[in-house]
């Protein structure tokens, strides 16, 4: 038995590519990681069952300007590295949470890695991370037992941790040669735009790459090396209403390489649209609070179900006895009405031609990215999970996610909701018109756009949400033309606002950011069609007390020498 055991210990040291070996950052992770476990033990025999190292390399070119004229053109390289080492047992170790009320501190901040290769010096902040880490884990370790010794048993007493099979993987990631000139001059002429438009006090067109480079190595003999490029070009202008709300428009466009950004074209009519929006909201009317009747187009929609929905099914918040673990005892009960699915599915790079943000290969954890079927026909299958198990949920499906700095916890990928009621959009206005009526409403509204959201999921705070709708109109049931308004907030609880989903339109948007979390911000992606729902609150958007600019913008001198105020 002992043999045997042995050799599955061995096994993916064997297997471990001849590339992965040559790299000088995984073969000196690889190596540090196998000498921390054989030789690094504390006074008293303690030594850790497992450790696992992750460093994140960040290569970005920034290029921005504003009123056509350059603020920012730059290239900045670091690499980040987290170590992930437990004392204990996978029953119970260190990272095990203490259930005791304390002050919220922010997290350290990450930890800087040498840039240029330099494996001697690669392991030696590895060597001193994971002295560092090994001190603080038996330091913590008693209070862990002292905790479960004298508090009350969580709910769930599953383990802290979960042994998976090592992966070994390794990819050449490789870099965007950025045409910097090209690029500065593209920025430039698209933010000239916003120099007819004083009104508009603050604005700016950028374009970023960014290539994320991932090294994984642990002691189950794990060895990853993967990434990806992000390119995204962003457009933004705000201005100050006369009664002293802020107004923004934000809009992006996001490419996995340069051949599929848009050309100049298409940016400047969505800057020029980006202009007529703010412009329109500065003269719209602020509504008042309302309850009737809606639809959220599918940007909308995705942040919608992004916030409510998807928060509530990451798998660490169902052990969590601080959280509202809306869905922990759900599992093969009806969540949602039952035309709806939804699933998670990382593994996705593309959707009908778009990016998507939440595309990976691996987790944080060194796990395989997968797609996990959530809600089937209404009805809950299943959670995001990492490495961190739950009553019935004893394995990760590839969901353990961070950004530098932070302990990975289970989150979204690329969130995909489907329906099997589907109408056209014109006909699912038809029904926002009819659901109307059957109420008395005199108009619903309609949410076209918005710039995110947030959620609580906590038991401290109420359990509720929030999201931020920048274009948002009324549809009168009277045949008035459309009316924009603006001021609006979307609130509510989860619970109810899915149960007032009443049906969905044919067409799905995507809607790309990046979400924080208690594991920092990581690129997501939430893909929805329009839904119309029977009832949904609004609330008066927070104004500030500053009027406009008192003082007239300068004048501006055309080429030809013509000055105009």
């Amino acid at each position: 038995m002992k043999k045997y055991l042995l050799l599955l210990i061995l096994l993916p040291i064997i297997l471990f590519s001849q590339q992965g070996k040559d790299d000088p950052v995984l073969g000196a992770m690889s190596s540090e990681v196998q000498r921390a476990m054989k030789e690094l033990k504390s006074d008293d025999g303690m030594k850790p069952y497992f450790i696992a190292y992750t460093i994140d390399e960040n290569s970005t070119y920034n290029i921005s300007s504003t009123h056509g004229v350059l603020n920012n053109s730059s290239f900045t390289k670091a690499r980040y590295l987290d170590v992930d080492l437990r004392v204990g047992s996978p029953k119970l170790d260190n990272t095990h949470k203490i259930r005791e009320r304390m002050m919220m501190l922010m997290p350290p901040p990450p930890v800087e890695i040498a840039v240029n290769d330099d494996r001697d010096a690669i392991k030696y902040t590895l060597w001193l991370e994971t002295e560092n880490s090994f001190k603080e884990a038996i330091q913590k370790y008693p209070k862990v037992l002292a905790s479960a010794a004298l508090n009350v048993s969580q709910t769930d007493t599953s383990n802290d941790f979960s042994f998976e099979t090592p992966v070994n993987f390794y990819e050449n990631v490789t870099h965007p040669m950025v045409d910097v000139k090209k690029w500065e001059s593209f920025v430039q002429d698209i933010s000239k735009l916003f120099n007819d438009y004083p009104m508009i006090t603050d604005s700016y067109v950028m374009i970023s790459f960014n290539t994320v480079t991932k090294y994984f190595a642990s002691s189950e003999g794990s060895n990853i090396k993967h990434g990806r490029t992000y390119i995204r070009i962003s457009i933004k202008g705000s201005l100050l209403a006369e009664d002293g709300m802020d107004l923004s428009k934000y809009y992006a466009f996001d490419a996995g390489n340069e051949n599929e950004l848009p050309n100049k074209e298409i940016v400047e009519k969505e800057a020029r649209k980006v202009i007529e929006q703010l412009l329109n909201l500065k003269d719209a009317p602020v509504t008042e609070p309302y309850v009737g009747p809606a639809i959220l187009t599918g940007k909308a929609s995705a942040v919608f179900f992004h916030e409510i929905f998807g928060h509530r099914v990451e798998g660490h918040r169902q052990k969590n006895d601080d959280e509202g673990q809306t869905f922990t005892k759900q599992i093969n009960l009806p969540i949602l009405p039952d035309f709806l699915s939804v699933y998670d599915d990382p593994t996705l790079e593309k959707f009908n031609g778009a990016t998507l943000n939440g595309f990976y290969k691996f987790d944080d954890e060194g796990i395989k990215s997968e797609r996990v079927t959530v809600v089937d026909n209404g009805n809950l299958k299943g959670f995001l999970m990492g490495r961190s198990p739950i009553q019935g949920f004893a394995k990760s499906n590839g969901h353990g996610r961070k950004s530098p700095g932070n302990r990975a916890v289970s989150r979204q990928g690329n969130l995909f909701i489907k329906s099997t009621k589907s109408y056209s959009f014109e006909d699912l206005k038809k029904k926002l018109i009819e659901e109307c009526k059957k109420q008395n409403k005199p108009f619903g509204l309609l949410f076209d756009d918005n710039e995110g959201g947030f959620t609580s999921t906590g038991r401290r705070a109420v359990n509720a949400f929030k999201v931020i709708p920048v274009i948002v109109y009324k549809i009168y049931t009277d045949g008035r033309p459309d009316e924009l308004i603006r001021g609006v907030d979307v609130i509510g609880t989860p619970l109810t606002c899915f149960s007032k989903i009443t049906a969905t339109s044919d067409r799905t948007s995507v809607f790309s950011g990046f979400c924080g979390a208690e594991s920092g911000y990581v690129p997501v992606t939430a893909i929805s069609p329009d839904i119309l729902v029977s009832e949904i609150e609004i609330q008066k958007k927070e104004k500030g007390t500053d009027k406009p600019p008192v003082l007239p913008p300068p004048a501006k001198e055309f080429s030809n020498g013509e000055i105009v105020k």
